[in-house]
């Protein structure tokens, strides 16, 4: 039992120091720094953020489709429930697209089940754009959402941009990434087997660039409600 006890507390101080950097850099943000599943994981709780409460997870993955460890960011931005969109890497979306066809088109399944999870269902069921203004982003990037033309407001600006460059390092062809909002939150899933401070603020940027653009857009949706409304009596 001692034996285990002092592994146990030799892995956590080897975990520790090896995410000091993370830490100092989240305390920098003004965040909270934690580890978790016996030191082979993080949580960094952001409350204060401009945009709004920013939650960072790294360690086992909660996706069948990233094998290894897994990155997930959470923003609460207070966008409207109709705010559904997602950007997928291309590679990705092809496995997903063939998984959801070989899995419903069996003659014993006859809907598509509340458990599969979202990046498969909207593949199906909301509109996609090709209009992409950086040809890199579009080479390497699938975007869809309730309409395919507010998909193409949102990646029309920086976040297509942050694609492109997300692209050349951090997202090789093949990694795993998922942008996705619901639920008025932004969920970023993306693979990262190492932790790297540099890598992992690439990908905190990349999911600022989509959380901006989509507070913009939810912006521009509230004015264009608020001019059609009828004149008070």
């Amino acid at each position: 039992m001692v034996i285990k006890q002092v592994k146990h507390w030799m892995k956590l101080r080897t975990s520790a120091a090896a995410l000091k950097p993370i830490a100092a850099w989240a305390a920098g943000r003004g965040a909270e720094f934690e580890l978790t599943d016996e030191g082979q994981g993080f949580l960094i709780t952001e409350p204060k953020n401009e945009l709004g409460a920013l939650r960072i997870e790294w360690g086992a993955p909660q996706r069948e489709y990233i094998q290894g460890a897994e990155l997930r960011l959470r923003w609460d931005l207070g966008l409207a429930a109709e705010m559904q969109m997602m950007v997928i890497e291309r590679e990705l979306q092809d496995s997903l697209e063939r998984a959801v066809f070989e899995a419903y088109t069996d003659t014993l399944q006859t809907r598509m089940d509340t458990d599969t999870p979202e990046e498969m269902r909207w593949l199906v069921m909301l509109g996609k754009t090709d209009q992409w203004k950086s040809k890199v982003a579009r080479s390497r990037f699938s975007a869809c959402a309730v309409s395919p033309e507010l998909a193409t407001a949102w990646i029309g600006g920086s976040l297509g941009e942050a694609l492109a460059v997300a692209s050349q390092e951090a997202v090789p062809a093949g990694h795993p990434l998922v942008l996705l909002t619901q639920r008025g939150r932004l969920y970023l899933r993306t693979r990262m087997d190492d932790v790297q401070l540099s890598l992992l603020k690439g990908f905190v940027s990349l999911a600022e660039a989509a959380a901006r653009e989509a507070r913009r857009l939810q912006q521009r949706v509230d004015a264009l409600d608020d001019s059609t409304q009828p004149p008070p009596l």
